[in-house]
Parts: C-alpha cells; sequence; structure tokens
C-alpha cells in the first residue's frame, strides 16, 4: 500500500431513468438486484473495462429488506455478469447512502487499497416501500427519545419545519418546485440526460417489452397555480396539537416523488486510469460528511457545505454548478438562505422534486448528473450535498478535467 494518498478520479457514469413508485411505474416489475445490474453492465460497457479488474463494488442502499437485503450489491455484481472474484459491499447512510459509497470508493482509492472501484446505488421503492426496514421498530431507542423529548419527527415534519425556522412560503416552495420541473423538461428535450442515461428494456403485465428511455416523474407545464392547488401533505390533528403555531406548507408538489433507479460510477486512480487506457472526467476534489439535529433533520447540507468548501480550499463563488438533492424545496431554500449560492447555478438541469429521488441511488445520480452540466457548461468545480435522516449530510466537491 503506497505511504502518500494518490488521486481518485471519476473515469465514467451512468444511470438508468427513473421511474415513479407504484403504481403503474415503468421499473415497477423489475427486481432491485437486477435494476442495479443494469447501471453496473452499461457502466462496464461504456467504459470498455474488464470487470475482473475492479478491486470492490461499493453500493448504497436504504431499505435493506426483502428484496434488497442480503448485502444487495454482491447479487447485482453477479446478475451483472461480473467475475465470481469480485467482491461487493453495501452501506446505508440513509439518502445520501451512494454519495457515502463513492467517499469509500474514492478512499480506498486514494490509499492505495484500491486500484479499481465502483460506487453504485439503488433503491426500488416500488417494491421496498420506504421505511419498510424499521416498520414495527424502535429503531432509536429510550435513550434518544430521553435526549429528543418530546421525539424524533418524520422528515415531511421536518421539512415543514425548516419551512417556518426560515420563513419560507407555500409560494415560495411552488415556485421552486415548478422551476425544477421546468430546468429537466427543458434539458430533457435537449437531450442533456442523453449521455447519463442507459435506457433499460422491460417487460409489461401484459408480456410486452418496452424500452424506457426518461424520467417518469418530471412533469411538463409544471406551474405555481397547478401545485398550489395540493393539499398538505403532513397536516393532522396529531402534528397540529404538537405543533400549534406551525404554518403547514409541504405538499407532494414542492416534495420528492417516489422513484426506482440506479446509478453507478468508475472511480480509479490516475495511474490506473492510465494503465488501462482510460480517460478520466472528473477528480474527486474534496469530501466531507457531518451531522446536525436530528429533528429539524434536513439541514445538515448548511455545515456540510462550509465544511467541503474548508477542506477544497474554495469558496462557495469558485463553484460553477451545485447538485442539492431536492428531497423537498424548503431544504434547498434554507440552504440557499445560508450559503447565500446562486440559485442560477443549482441543479441546473432541474432535481429530485421533478427528476426524483430513489433513496439509495440518490447520491450515484446526482454525481453523474453534476458530471454531466459541469461539461455542457464547461465549468471546472462541482459541488454535490445530500441531507439524510438523523441529522446527516455528505458533501463532495469535484474537479472537471
Amino acid at each position: 500500500m503506497s505511504a502518500q494518498l494518490r488521486s481518485a478520479v471519476i473515469v465514467d457514469a451512468v444511470r438508468t431513468p427513473l421511474g415513479k413508485g407504484k403504481p403503474g411505474g415503468a421499473l415497477a416489475g423489475v427486481h432491485p438486484v437486477d435494476l442495479h445490474a443494469h447501471a453496473l453492465r452499461s457502466l462496464v460497457e461504456r467504459t470498455g473495462i474488464d470487470p475482473a479488474v475492479v478491486d470492490d463494488v461499493v453500493s448504497g442502499a436504504v431499505g435493506q429488506v426483502g428484496e434488497q437485503s442480503g448485502n444487495t450489491a454482491r447479487w447485482a455484481v453477479l446478475a451483472a455478469g461480473f467475475p465470481e472474484s469480485v467482491p461487493a459491499v453495501t452501506v446505508d447512510r440513509q439518502c445520501g447512502s451512494s454519495q457515502q459509497a463513492l467517499h469509500f470508493a474514492a478512499q480506498g482509492v486514494m490509499s492505495g487499497a484500491y486500484d479499481v472501484a465502483i460506487a453504485s446505488g439503488v433503491e426500488s421503492m416500488s417494491r421496498i416501500p420506504i421505511g419498510s426496514q424499521m416498520l414495527g421498530r424502535d429503531f432509536a431507542g429510550p435513550e434518544v427519545a430521553r435526549r429528543y423529548a418530546p421525539g424524533l419527527v418524520p422528515q415531511g415534519i421536518s421539512a415543514e419545519l425548516i419551512a417556518q425556522k426560515w420563513g419560507l412560503s407555500r409560494t415560495q416552495l411552488d415556485a421552486f418546485s415548478a422551476e425544477s420541473h421546468h430546468r429537466a423538461s427543458q434539458a430533457r428535450d435537449h437531450g442533456l440526460f442523453t449521455r447519463e442515461v442507459a435506457p433499460i428494456k422491460v417487460t409489461l403485465e401484459d408480456g410486452t417489452v418496452r424500452e424506457v428511455y426518461d424520467d417518469e416523474t418530471v412533469r411538463p407545464g409544471t406551474s405555481i397555480e397547478t401545485l398550489a392547488g395540493l393539499r398538505l401533505a403532513f397536516k393532522d390533528d396529531s402534528w397540529a396539537q404538537r405543533y400549534p403555531d406551525l404554518d403547514f406548507q409541504v405538499t407532494a408538489g414542492n416534495s420528492s416523488p417516489v422513484n426506482d433507479g440506479a446509478a453507478a460510477l468508475l472511480v480509479t486512480s490516475e495511474e490506473a486510469a492510465a494503465e488501462l487506457g482510460l480517460t478520466p472526467r472528473a477528480r474527486i476534489h474534496a469530501f466531507a460528511v457531518t451531522g446536525d439535529d436530528p429533528v429539524l433533520m434536513l439541514t445538515g447540507i448548511i455545515p456540510a457545505t462550509a465544511k467541503v468548501l474548508e477542506r477544497a480550499g474554495l469558496a462557495i463563488d469558485d463553484i460553477d454548478a451545485f447538485e442539492v438533492n431536492e428531497a423537498f424545496a424548503s431544504v434547498v431554500l434554507a440552504w440557499q438562505a445560508e450559503t447565500g449560492a446562486d440559485l442560477s447555478r443549482v441543479n441546473v438541469n432541474g432535481g429530485a422534486i421533478a427528476i426524483g429521488h430513489p433513496l439509495g441511488a440518490s447520491g450515484a445520480r446526482l454525481t453523474t448528473t453534476l458530471l454531466s452540466v459541469l461539461e455542457q457548461q464547461g465549468g471546472r468545480f462541482g459541488l454535490q450535498v445530500m441531507c439524510e435522516a438523523g441529522g446527516l449530510a455528505n458533501a463532495t466537491v469535484i474537479e472537471r478535467l
């Protein structure tokens, strides 16, 4: 193992189109192992590498139960046709799981433990509904309950509390969401997702085969007026009694939808890339992870951004493109208010409110899109940050090569 840290580079990145969750989602009938395998197989085909040279596949998945259990990454590697000698591991940092997989893969390369690694992620929210792994379980335990009395809250309530703390109105949340759909629609219509998406053939219930190219939850023509007609998603008597002063604002329209998808990135050392005849697209410049208030839960992206910029030796204005996961509109708008980032550089091709948020795949999906945006715009530095359950956040800075 080298005593000196090496650079870790991203050679290529690919994702599936993101399907809408049941009922009727195009990818709902695809087993998550096979969905993940499609991304892995597509990555190998695009780069032309022999999968036998891969030292490890580090993958994210949130719902590690049922069809996504038992170290699901290992089964995806085998389903993709990789040699049995290629190992794999599944990690869970909630919504940041595949971004954390990227960090782990990069750390392995930088340390000399790996020469070639794949970072990936998958989530079939149609087949493994959100929260499945926690149903009926006291996952936090009594000590946490005592520390955070009167108790933890669902992410939707956290999003409401964030909107209240930063004084965000329903109109602001809906305007941001409409813009996400507009940007994603424009990007799709102009072919800006073509390079990053690997179309997938699926067999429908009637036996016909369909090739899926596009993200299913992008809604062209979404307007503030349309979104204003949606009902509140998280207001009920129990939460209204617990937070009597809370002016509820969050709807399905200003939140991310339920999605199925997978994504994968090839990470190597610069030396290994040269030896294999590969041309890297970006260098992993800096990364950070941080914790924050588990009740507000989704604000960790604010300190994570500050931490990764400090590690990178950069200021917010040095970043040419941002990918900030749109779990909820209030999360991104609160982040922007605190960081001062230029919103015209944030989620340039649309964000998760439109494109989708397949939990364990989202970190890798964001990096895949960030690479596209940097190349399309000629930018140098891109920053990606992801809010995560439990008050966690991952942040990554990449440099286009």
